[in-house]
């Protein structure tokens, strides 16, 4: 395998995921994922017919995501028709995932250079749109497992691991300050550009979802977003949700419901895009590289609790490295629910100042399939505005699976 590496990383703002209210709630998610290609090739003075071809996240791809959207956008965003797209849906982890495909292309000799990145546009098209849940209303899979909502998973990960309501919550104002800092700090503009409307004007500019002014008292008055819906009959012998969890794991008396919506992730829209190339691709193109890949993996795990597959994916990426997790100078592991990092630093034994250093989707949000990107892009700005060197990127995912990459600055 020859080496890849990033040449660009560019990202919309995350607007409120609420039609009509967030400020990129007016666009379609193929002209959002189109506006972001053409601002990045202008900012880049970069000759698309030198890229050929495009990977993009999207995880709920019906309505106006359905289709192909990267080719669309592609079409969108009038490059030229050689360009190639294909749209990937790795639940939580498919903007990493598009990365990771592009960057195996190139790395095999396929391809000289492609695009990797995501969109979800969750006020145009919610969650649960496509109506397959996580397995696909397989009720024969059922019968044997019934993977449950992943707020229940996240809760259930909590009470087996011992993480209390003050933990989550500690977290979460954690990220949220961290996130007021990089913001008042202009630590995401490099790799963020205003969305503007038809006529010019600009739509969006900055991050909606932060919440500078969180304390402890706030998120501590926000009830348990899962217990009622732990306590409902959805088990094929009419078993409480709860109870299916519990089934799976006896030892455990009862689930201790402690995520709420200011310790889970933000619901928000947004695109992302990362330009990956070949050494030899970026001195043909004029283009300077900034980081390249040095490992991709994924791993599996148990697919009813789920969100623990992180660690052991991160675990497979540093061992192809040859490196080992107090190698890695700044890590982002997404915030799908505030337990979701606790958990993964506790199993790779890495201090939480090293991780989200800018805080993370539960103050900025989680645009489904292309937070992987966006993270991605923090980690390399924040490695080159410390002069640091390496970062890992992971995130849990719908099943029981995790991703992972690691990149390193050049």
């Amino acid at each position: 395998m020859s080496d890849v590496y990033i040449y660009d990383a560019l990202r919309t703002p995350r607007g409120r995921g609420k039609a009509g209210k967030g400020g990129l709630s007016n666009h379609h998610p193929q002209e959002l994922l189109a506006q972001t290609l053409n601002t990045m090739a202008e900012r880049k003075k970069l000759d698309k017919n030198l890229v050929e071809d495009m990977a993009i996240g999207c995880v709920t791809q019906v309505k106006e995501q359905g289709a192909c959207i990267a080719r669309n956008a592609l079409i969108a965003a009038d490059w030229p028709e050689d360009v190639t797209g294909v749209t990937v849906n790795r639940f939580c982890g498919s903007g990493l995932e598009a990365i990771n495909t592009i960057a195996g292309k190139i790395g095999a000799g396929y391809i000289d250079a492609g695009i990797g990145g995501g969109v979800e546009s969750m006020s145009r098209v919610p969650m649960g749109s496509d109506e397959a849940m996580i397995d696909g209303l397989n009720t024969k899979l059922r019968q044997r497992l019934f993977m449950v909502p992943q707020g229940i998973s996240a809760d259930l990960i909590a009470t087996r691991e011992g993480f209390t309501r003050a933990d989550v919550d500690n977290f979460a104002l954690a990220s949220q300050q961290k996130a007021a800092r990089a913001i008042e700090g202009k630590r995401f503009d490099r790799s963020m550009f205003a969305v503007k409307n038809d006529d010019g004007s600009v739509a969006l500019a900055r991050d909606e979802h932060p919440r500078a002014d969180t304390t402890l008292e706030s998120l501590g008055s926000l009830a348990a977003a899962f217990e009622k819906l732990g306590a409902m009959a959805m088990g094929p012998n009419g078993e409480t949700v709860d109870q299916l969890a519990l089934k799976r794991y006896p030892d455990t008396q009862k689930i201790a419901h402690v995520h709420t919506a200011g310790n889970s992730s933000g619901i928000v829209d947004g695109a992302a895009v990362v330009l990956l190339g070949s050494q030899a691709w970026g001195e043909k193109a004029g283009q300077k590289p900034r980081a390249k890949i040095r490992a991709i993996a994924t791993a599996g795990a148990e697919p009813l609790i789920m969100l623990t597959a992180p660690a052991p994916a991160s675990q497979k990426a540093l061992a192809k490295a040859g490196m080992k997790a107090n190698d890695i100078d700044l890590w982002e592991i997404n915030e799908a629910f505030a337990v979701v990092p606790l958990q993964t630093a506790r199993a790779l034994g890495i201090d939480l100042d090293r991780v989200n250093v800018n805080g993370g989707a539960i103050a900025l949000g989680h645009p489904l399939g292309a937070t992987g990107a966006i993270l991605l892009q923090t980690a390399l700005d924040e490695l080159e505005r410390t002069n640091k060197a390496t970062a890992l990127i992971t995130l849990c995912i719908g099943g029981g699976m995790g991703i992972a990459t690691i990149i390193e600055r050049v």
